[in-house]
């Protein structure tokens, strides 16, 4: 029997330097995708695939994210009063022992801040989900509820595996494929930006993954790597051929909400799904584009 996955972290410590000045005050994690922060989407991912505490890793000027998962009693008390349904924020109210808040005192990489949740972890295998990499499944079979589902029937370690055109492989960590049987490909090796027209597949890592505790270990004495940072990818590649190592090839969508593009790609997405938006937001996107309203319904 494989342990179950309860515990969850989330890096949040990050700048988000590239939506400046709107994150000068503001965590890019709490930036809204039509309505709801992308962390409380990532939040809900993790909760539906069946974990239960919710490990954050902030940093200095983050508090908004411990506030937004606590008891908003003003705004509550005021709806109340007058009337108005609060349903909005369900699932925005974590319990304590179900919510961690954590400091990265100094931003040393994404392995460095995995690394600060060690003790919480303790020993057992745990789940990761990079907020501003947006992943949409379907209704109930969420990109993580995926990943744990394959888990119980492999254990060991998961990533989470995209296809994506040969050509834009050099700007992600690939995966260097062995055996296939359905959604899962054998890990055999990661490449981290592979050099144009080198990629060993067109695999690539896009924020999720499955951990067996060992990989704290192999974190507390790394040296830095690529950009001066400790690279969870370097981490992980020391665990393969040592223990069970899959890509777990995710039915869904992917917004990266890290970029502005991918941020703007996600809002219209979800919009265009939502029935109280839809008509607005296409008839608003038809006549921006210019578009023959008559050849665009045929």
């Amino acid at each position: 029997m494989n342990k179950p996955i309860r515990k969850a972290v989330f890096p949040v410590a990050g700048l988000g330097t590239r939506f400046l000045p709107a994150t000068k005050a503001v965590p890019k994690e709490l930036l809204p995708v039509v309505d709801r922060p992308l962390l409380q989407y990532a939040v809900d991912e993790a909760r539906e695939a069946g974990i239960e505490q919710m490990i954050f890793v902030t940093g200095r000027g983050k508090g908004a994210i411990e506030d937004y998962f606590d008891m908003a009693f003003e705004c509550e008390t005021l709806q109340r009063e007058r009337g108005k349904d609060l349903s909005a924020l369900e699932g925005t109210r974590l319990a304590p022992g179900n919510a961690v808040f954590l400091r990265q005192q100094e931003s040393l990489g994404l392995g460095h801040a995995i690394w600060c949740a060690r003790d919480i972890i303790g020993d057992e295998p745990f789940a990761i989900l990079l907020p501003d990499e947006f992943m949409k499944g379907a209704p109930g079979n969420g990109c993580m509820k995926q990943m744990v589902d394959a888990y119980e029937k492999v254990g060991g370690n998961l990533v989470c595996a995209l296809e994506i055109p040969m050509e834009q492989t050099p700007s992600y960590g690939v995966i260097d494929p062995g055996a296939r049987d359905g959604v899962l490909t054998e890990v055999k090796g990661l490449v981290e930006k592979p050099a144009a027209g080198t990629a060993p597949s067109n695999l690539i890592l896009p924020g999720r993954y499955i951990l067996q505790p060992d990989v704290m270990k192999i974190l507390e004495t790394q040296e830095k790597g690529a950009g001066g940072e400790i690279q969870l990818t370097d981490a992980m590649a020391a665990m393969i051929g040592k223990q069970p190592f899959h890509g777990v090839t995710f039915d869904g969508r992917r917004f990266d909400c890290g970029s502005k593009a991918g941020y703007v790609e996600a809002n219209l997405a979800l919009a265009l799904e939502r029935e109280d938006l839809r008509d607005h937001i296409r008839a608003f996107a038809t006549q921006e584009l210019g578009i023959d309203s008559v050849a665009t319904a045929a």
